[in-house]
């Protein structure tokens, strides 16, 4: 489902590169946990899969569509089933729960429809099912800025599964939580991967969780995968050669 092929990024603000020969290969069903140190290329390969950064070499399919120098209606096009959950969980503060999640869907509106909040029946009754799913039955008319984060997380999970995606990103989606609350959400994301045959890719700095919930590893380091395999291959040798200072 996701192939990224010898990817390469330098950024102009550095004098290495952010990714350098990136491989990877990813199929439905999997989740799959970026390790490594902060700068050593997570966000960088993350943004790569979904377009919002484009290598200078190398290249990124994503089921079967070119990521990498795709643009207009048919980067838009791709984008709409790969779902990206942030850190920082990027809601409306001042909006609805409920239009919060449809907000998944705004990409298929005409603008005018976006802008009156004039939803479908059948769109409705889905982000109401999502909110259900996501244990938010009861929230739908909450704002969303008077939610925990915790909550704001499960959300922004529910806007994503609105997009129908095929593909999972999560750039530290779990980095702001408590570890219980994080375990809570990264369960949510193990569920809902198994559910609808996701290819979910995740970026954790949690070391612990990942072992808890991931069964493939990739362990970034200064650009370059260093290791790509079983969670249970995760030695400690090979926690060196992904977090020893260079």
């Amino acid at each position: 489902m996701l192939h990224v092929k010898g990817v390469t990024k330098t950024y102009q603000s550095g004098d290495k590169p952010a990714l350098a020969g990136a491989s990877l290969t990813v199929g439905a069903g999997e989740m799959v946990a970026l390790l490594g140190p902060s700068g050593a290329g997570k966000s960088t390969l993350i943004r790569s899969i979904n377009g919002l950064v484009q290598p200078e070499d190398g290249r990124v399919e994503v089921g079967g569509a070119v990521v990498t120098g795709a643009y207009g209606a048919g980067l838009r096009a791709t984008r709409r089933h790969v779902a990206v959950i942030f850190q920082e969980f990027h809601l409306i503060d001042q909006l609805s729960v409920l239009t919060n999640v449809i907000s998944g869907r705004f990409g298929r509106y005409p603008f005018w429809r976006a802008a009156l909040g004039l939803w479908p029946a059948a769109d409705v009754a889905e982000a109401r099912r999502l909110l259900e799913r996501v244990g938010l039955e009861g929230k739908a008319l909450s704002l969303a800025r008077e939610l925990s984060g915790g909550q704001r997380q499960r959300v922004a999970i529910a806007r994503a599964m609105m997009q129908e995606p095929r593909i999972l990103l999560g750039d530290e989606p779990v980095a702001s939580l408590d570890p219980v609350t994080g375990a809570a959400i990264l369960q949510l994301l193990s569920d809902l991967t198994r559910e609808r045959g996701l290819t979910t890719v995740l970026s954790l700095h949690d070391v612990a969780l990942a072992r808890q919930f991931c069964r493939r590893a990739v362990g970034i380091r200064s650009g370059r995968i260093v290791y790509d395999g079983p969670m249970e291959g995760v030695t400690d040798q090979v926690m060196t050669e992904i977090y020893a200072a260079t």
